[in-house]
């Protein structure tokens, strides 16, 4: 269960279990923010592109939007998001579960600059209804992030 390589993902590195599920739904910003309690800018979307070579994550503030523009700048090429069935298929998790942690293929992960707007962010931890608190700056640090700005401001 994707969850499960999330909670054991963090502990491999030494953490303490930082995920917690939830008897509501979290599968979108809005339900995530409603259901964790804060406002939708600090829910980390995860979100899965395809480029001509590879796939690639980009987590996002929860209410940003990708700007094409920027997107094709720093990727030169257009934004081509998977499908539900090739997000499952390379990250190993569901849509409204994506994160960039404990993913099932090796990702290139990218953390909008949107993100630094905030102390903490909580992303999704491999199911539609968990998630867990992190610094930005961390979530880069564990997945060998790179800061890109592909965001609408």
């Amino acid at each position: 269960m994707a969850v499960e390589d999330v909670r054991k993902f963090f502990t491999e590195r030494g953490y303490k279990d930082p995920v917690f599920e939830m008897d509501e739904s979290s599968a979108t910003v809005e339900l995530a923010a409603k259901a964790v309690g804060v406002e939708p800018g600090r829910i980390a979307k995860t979100l899965s592109f395809k480029l001509k070579d590879r796939d690639i994550l980009i987590v996002t503030k929860g209410d940003a939007r990708i700007d094409n523009k920027k997107f094709k700048k720093c990727f030169r090429t257009k934004a081509k998001m998977l499908s539900a069935e090739e997000v499952l298929e390379t990250t190993g998790h569901p849509v409204g579960g994506v994160c960039p942690f404990a993913l099932k293929t090796p990702l290139n992960v990218y953390l909008d600059v949107s993100l630094k707007e905030y102390d903490s962010v909580y992303p999704a931890a491999g199911s539609g209804n968990s998630a867990l608190e992190i610094a930005p700056d961390d979530m880069k640090n564990l997945t060998d992030a790179e800061w890109v700005d592909v965001c609408q401001q």
